[in-house]
């Protein structure tokens, strides 16, 4: 369970960290607390599953990516995993995950999404992870993005 203070925290940082040097420390001043409450509190948080994660979520096109490719692969449910996590280690993948089938239209389970200045440079990189799989892959494809959409979780109350 989270008391007052962490919900004063999430509140405060649920619309995203501020733009300045030093974030936690401004988080604090807002809320009257100590810096490294504020950063101990957080960690916490983390720790215990109350928050999941604190990140960067980029503008891909204000940084040059351009293309953005979500690649889908079929490949053995038993394999999934082990090849979800070889894949995400890939310095050019943000991020990967498992994901159910819809037979027959979708037979697809394991997501990975890559970026870059071209749609030529996105499969190219769809190419080093379809030799990674070698074998076992069954199929592919590439979905790419054709407009930004806000990403948000959820929002509590202040």
């Amino acid at each position: 369970m989270i008391d007052h203070i962490d919900r004063s925290l999430i509140v405060a940082t649920q619309g995203g960290l501020p733009l300045v040097p030093r974030p936690y420390h401004a988080i604090a001043e807002q809320l009257g607390l100590p810096a490294d409450e504020v950063m101990r509190r957080l960690k916490a948080m983390l720790e215990t599953g109350v928050i999941r994660r604190i990140g960067v979520v980029p503008n891909h096109y204000a940084i040059g990516w351009t293309a953005n490719g979500m690649t889908v692969w079929d490949v053995a449910d038993e394999q999934v995993d082990e090849l979800g996590a070889r894949i995400g280690a890939l310095d050019f993948v943000t991020h990967c995950y498992r994901r159910p089938r819809a037979l027959p239209a979708w037979p697809y389970n394991l997501f990975a999404m890559v970026h870059g200045s071209s749609r030529e440079e996105c499969a190219a990189k769809a190419g080093e992870i379809r030799a990674l799989l070698g074998d076992a892959c069954r199929g592919s494809d590439i979905l790419y993005s054709t407009k930004i959409l806000k990403k948000s979780g959820l929002r509590i109350g202040g």
